[in-house]
């Protein structure tokens, strides 16, 4: 079962928003809080999802840094 920071479960298709700023590994870029990551899906491991964000494309983020929308 996934669930977000404030132990809301997540579904497949559900958006969710950041709630901390995010550095990327790889990448000098970050994810300001507040970016909300649409339509996402969950990955084979507990505590993780993927998430389309806009000019970053498909990433993983962790379940523990995001708030169900």
């Amino acid at each position: 079962m996934f669930k977000d920071s404030n132990g809301v479960e997540l579904q497949m298709g559900d958006s969710v928003q950041i709630i901390k700023d995010l550095k990327l590994k790889g990448s000098s870029s970050t994810l300001k809080r507040g970016v909300v990551v649409k339509n996402i899906r969950l990955t084979d491991k507990e505590g993780e999802i993927e998430g389309k964000v806009d000019k970053h494309g498909v990433i993983v983020l962790k379940t523990s840094f995001l708030k169900k929308v």
